[in-house]
Protein backbone atom coordinates (compact mmCIF):
# COMPACT_ATOMS: atom_id res chain seq x y z
CA UNK A 1 0.00 0.00 0.00
CA UNK A 2 1.14 3.46 0.05
CA UNK A 3 1.49 6.34 2.44
CA UNK A 4 -1.97 7.74 1.06
CA UNK A 5 -3.68 4.23 1.41
CA UNK A 6 -1.97 4.04 4.73
CA UNK A 7 -3.73 7.89 5.69
CA UNK A 8 -6.76 7.17 3.73
CA UNK A 9 -8.77 6.72 6.63
CA UNK A 10 -7.99 9.84 8.78
CA UNK A 11 -11.99 9.93 9.88
CA UNK A 12 -11.70 6.94 12.08
CA UNK A 13 -8.89 7.77 13.46
CA UNK A 14 -9.89 11.28 14.27
CA UNK A 15 -12.93 9.22 16.39
CA UNK A 16 -11.17 7.65 18.38
CA UNK A 17 -8.70 10.02 20.32
CA UNK A 18 -9.57 12.21 23.03
CA UNK A 19 -9.79 15.26 21.50
CA UNK A 20 -11.67 18.42 22.93
CA UNK A 21 -14.86 20.00 21.43
CA UNK A 22 -16.38 19.84 17.61
CA UNK A 23 -14.18 18.78 14.65
CA UNK A 24 -13.76 21.12 12.00
CA UNK A 25 -11.39 19.90 9.83
CA UNK A 26 -7.95 18.14 9.06
CA UNK A 27 -4.84 18.98 6.55
CA UNK A 28 -1.24 17.54 5.50
CA UNK A 29 1.22 19.59 8.19
CA UNK A 30 5.24 19.79 8.28
CA UNK A 31 7.98 18.81 6.21
CA UNK A 32 9.45 15.77 7.56
CA UNK A 33 9.48 12.78 5.79
CA UNK A 34 9.64 9.80 7.87
CA UNK A 35 6.14 9.41 9.63
CA UNK A 36 2.54 11.54 8.10
CA UNK A 37 1.94 14.61 9.78
CA UNK A 38 -1.44 15.94 9.96
CA UNK A 39 -2.99 18.89 12.04
CA UNK A 40 -6.72 18.42 13.27
CA UNK A 41 -8.57 21.09 13.78
CA UNK A 42 -11.52 21.43 16.70
CA UNK A 43 -13.78 24.10 17.71
CA UNK A 44 -14.34 25.34 21.57
CA UNK A 45 -17.99 26.15 22.94
CA UNK A 46 -16.69 29.79 22.51
CA UNK A 47 -15.52 29.43 18.65
CA UNK A 48 -12.20 29.34 19.13
CA UNK A 49 -10.20 27.07 17.23
CA UNK A 50 -7.98 23.57 19.05
CA UNK A 51 -5.63 22.37 17.24
CA UNK A 52 -3.72 18.75 17.64
CA UNK A 53 -1.03 17.09 15.89
CA UNK A 54 -1.73 13.49 14.52
CA UNK A 55 0.94 11.17 13.25
CA UNK A 56 0.88 8.06 11.33
CA UNK A 57 3.92 6.08 12.42
CA UNK A 58 6.78 4.76 9.76
CA UNK A 59 6.38 1.14 10.64
CA UNK A 60 8.86 0.56 7.63
CA UNK A 61 11.32 2.81 9.96
CA UNK A 62 9.92 1.52 13.58
CA UNK A 63 9.44 -1.54 13.54
CA UNK A 64 8.14 -1.80 17.22
CA UNK A 65 5.99 1.21 17.22
CA UNK A 66 4.65 0.07 20.59
CA UNK A 67 8.35 0.39 22.25
CA UNK A 68 8.86 3.89 20.48
CA UNK A 69 5.97 5.12 22.36
CA UNK A 70 6.23 3.27 25.42
CA UNK A 71 9.79 5.69 25.32
CA UNK A 72 7.33 8.86 24.92
CA UNK A 73 5.77 8.20 27.08
CA UNK A 74 8.34 7.66 29.86
CA UNK A 75 9.96 10.73 28.71
CA UNK A 76 7.78 13.09 28.27
CA UNK A 77 5.68 12.14 31.85
CA UNK A 78 9.05 12.66 33.18
CA UNK A 79 9.93 15.83 31.95
CA UNK A 80 6.58 17.42 32.76
CA UNK A 81 7.06 16.32 35.95
CA UNK A 82 10.62 17.74 36.26
CA UNK A 83 9.57 21.22 34.58
CA UNK A 84 6.65 21.46 36.79
CA UNK A 85 8.44 20.84 40.04
CA UNK A 86 10.64 23.29 38.75
CA UNK A 87 7.96 26.55 38.21
CA UNK A 88 7.79 26.11 33.99
CA UNK A 89 5.40 25.68 31.87
CA UNK A 90 4.76 21.98 31.03
CA UNK A 91 2.27 22.75 28.60
CA UNK A 92 5.04 24.32 26.47
CA UNK A 93 8.23 23.14 27.47
CA UNK A 94 7.58 19.40 26.37
CA UNK A 95 5.55 17.35 24.06
CA UNK A 96 2.24 16.40 25.23
CA UNK A 97 1.02 12.95 24.16
CA UNK A 98 -3.33 12.68 23.93
CA UNK A 99 -4.75 9.62 25.02
CA UNK A 100 -6.87 7.50 22.66
CA UNK A 101 -10.79 7.37 23.98
CA UNK A 102 -9.91 4.09 25.68
CA UNK A 103 -7.15 6.18 27.43
CA UNK A 104 -4.04 4.64 25.27
CA UNK A 105 -1.36 6.73 23.77
CA UNK A 106 -1.69 5.33 20.26
CA UNK A 107 -4.46 4.03 18.38
CA UNK A 108 -3.80 0.73 15.90
CA UNK A 109 -6.45 1.54 12.90
CA UNK A 110 -8.34 -1.26 10.54
CA UNK A 111 -5.31 -1.46 8.07
CA UNK A 112 -2.68 -2.19 10.91
CA UNK A 113 -1.09 1.74 11.29
CA UNK A 114 -0.18 2.90 14.30
CA UNK A 115 -1.35 6.69 15.08
CA UNK A 116 -0.48 9.12 18.19
CA UNK A 117 -1.83 12.39 18.91
CA UNK A 118 -0.10 15.74 20.42
CA UNK A 119 -1.38 19.00 21.69
CA UNK A 120 -0.30 21.71 19.58
CA UNK A 121 2.16 24.41 20.82
CA UNK A 122 0.25 27.54 20.13
CA UNK A 123 2.60 30.75 19.08
CA UNK A 124 5.48 28.55 18.17
CA UNK A 125 7.47 28.26 14.85
CA UNK A 126 10.33 24.86 13.80
CA UNK A 127 12.82 26.44 11.70
CA UNK A 128 14.18 25.23 8.67
CA UNK A 129 17.02 27.11 8.42
CA UNK A 130 18.62 29.77 10.92
CA UNK A 131 17.63 33.52 10.13
CA UNK A 132 20.11 34.54 13.03
CA UNK A 133 23.03 33.13 15.14
CA UNK A 134 20.35 33.89 18.06
CA UNK A 135 18.36 30.81 16.40
CA UNK A 136 21.57 28.45 16.76
CA UNK A 137 22.01 29.31 20.13
CA UNK A 138 18.55 28.74 21.04
CA UNK A 139 18.22 25.57 19.58
CA UNK A 140 21.66 24.34 21.82
CA UNK A 141 19.66 25.89 24.88
CA UNK A 142 16.75 23.65 23.94
CA UNK A 143 18.96 20.35 23.80
CA UNK A 144 20.87 21.44 26.47
CA UNK A 145 17.82 21.58 28.56
CA UNK A 146 16.18 18.26 27.75
CA UNK A 147 19.51 16.68 28.13
CA UNK A 148 19.67 18.13 31.78
CA UNK A 149 16.02 17.44 32.87
CA UNK A 150 16.50 14.11 32.00
CA UNK A 151 20.46 13.83 33.77
CA UNK A 152 18.36 11.32 36.36
CA UNK A 153 16.23 9.28 34.24
CA UNK A 154 16.89 5.36 34.13
CA UNK A 155 17.99 5.24 30.70
CA UNK A 156 18.07 1.49 30.99
CA UNK A 157 14.04 1.45 31.19
CA UNK A 158 14.07 2.41 27.70
CA UNK A 159 13.80 0.51 24.40
CA UNK A 160 16.30 0.54 21.48
CA UNK A 161 14.12 1.51 18.64
CA UNK A 162 16.01 0.96 15.85
CA UNK A 163 18.54 -2.05 16.56
CA UNK A 164 22.28 -0.58 16.20
CA UNK A 165 21.09 2.77 14.60
CA UNK A 166 23.16 4.99 16.92
CA UNK A 167 26.27 2.00 16.91
CA UNK A 168 28.98 3.86 15.07
CA UNK A 169 31.71 0.91 14.78
CA UNK A 170 28.66 -1.39 13.80
CA UNK A 171 28.26 1.55 11.06
CA UNK A 172 31.67 1.84 9.98
CA UNK A 173 31.78 -2.07 9.36
CA UNK A 174 28.94 -2.13 7.69
CA UNK A 175 30.35 0.88 5.42
CA UNK A 176 33.44 -1.04 4.81
CA UNK A 177 31.75 -4.13 3.45
CA UNK A 178 29.48 -1.98 1.17
CA UNK A 179 32.60 -0.31 -0.11
CA UNK A 180 34.26 -3.69 -1.23
CA UNK A 181 31.40 -5.06 -2.72
CA UNK A 182 30.73 -1.73 -4.60
CA UNK A 183 27.53 -3.04 -6.25
CA UNK A 184 26.92 -0.04 -8.05
CA UNK A 185 30.18 1.13 -9.22
CA UNK A 186 29.92 4.30 -7.62
CA UNK A 187 32.87 3.89 -4.79
CA UNK A 188 35.33 5.44 -6.81
CA UNK A 189 33.17 9.10 -7.28
CA UNK A 190 33.59 9.14 -3.51
CA UNK A 191 37.35 7.90 -2.60
CA UNK A 192 38.54 10.55 -0.81
CA UNK A 193 35.52 10.72 1.41
CA UNK A 194 35.91 7.14 1.88
CA UNK A 195 39.83 7.30 2.79
CA UNK A 196 38.99 10.55 5.17
CA UNK A 197 36.41 7.67 7.14
CA UNK A 198 38.81 4.89 6.84
CA UNK A 199 41.92 7.26 8.58
CA UNK A 200 39.43 7.71 11.10
CA UNK A 201 38.39 4.09 12.22
CA UNK A 202 39.86 4.70 16.18
CA UNK A 203 37.85 7.47 16.67
CA UNK A 204 34.01 5.61 16.01
CA UNK A 205 34.59 3.24 19.23
CA UNK A 206 35.40 6.13 21.67
CA UNK A 207 31.94 6.16 23.44
CA UNK A 208 31.82 2.30 23.26
CA UNK A 209 34.95 2.14 24.80
CA UNK A 210 34.94 4.31 27.36
CA UNK A 211 30.74 2.73 28.06
CA UNK A 212 32.36 -0.46 28.32
CA UNK A 213 34.95 0.47 31.11
CA UNK A 214 32.22 2.72 33.17
CA UNK A 215 33.95 5.80 32.26
CA UNK A 216 30.72 6.98 30.43
CA UNK A 217 27.19 6.72 32.09
CA UNK A 218 24.05 5.81 30.13
CA UNK A 219 22.34 9.05 29.73
CA UNK A 220 19.01 9.72 27.57
CA UNK A 221 20.45 11.59 24.22
CA UNK A 222 17.93 13.40 21.94
CA UNK A 223 20.74 11.93 18.42
CA UNK A 224 19.09 13.74 15.88
CA UNK A 225 20.41 17.54 17.20
CA UNK A 226 19.43 19.81 14.17
CA UNK A 227 16.98 22.91 13.97
CA UNK A 228 14.09 21.50 12.73
CA UNK A 229 13.46 19.40 15.79
CA UNK A 230 13.52 22.60 18.28
CA UNK A 231 9.95 24.31 18.92
CA UNK A 232 10.72 28.20 19.32
CA UNK A 233 9.05 30.86 21.08
CA UNK A 234 7.17 32.67 17.64
CA UNK A 235 7.18 35.81 19.80
CA UNK A 236 10.78 36.02 21.26
CA UNK A 237 12.11 33.02 19.46
CA UNK A 238 13.54 31.25 22.75
CA UNK A 239 13.80 28.11 23.08
CA UNK A 240 10.57 26.30 24.26
CA UNK A 241 10.94 22.56 23.56
CA UNK A 242 12.36 19.60 21.32
CA UNK A 243 10.37 17.28 19.39
CA UNK A 244 10.94 13.79 17.34
CA UNK A 245 11.73 11.57 19.79
CA UNK A 246 11.27 8.48 18.32
CA UNK A 247 15.08 7.17 18.64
Amino acid sequence: MTREEYCSNLPEVISKFNFQGKYVCYKSYGSGHINDTFIVVFKKDDASDIRYILQRINMNVFKKPEDVMDNIVRVTSFLRSKITNNGGDSERGTLNLVMTKDNKPFYVDSLGSYWRAYDFIESSLCLQSAESESDFYQSAVAFGNFQKMLNEFPAETLHETIPDFHNTPDRFNKLIKAVNKDKLGRADSVKIEIEFIEQRKEFTSVLFDNYKRGDLPLRVTHNDTKLNNVMLDSKTRSALCVIDLDT
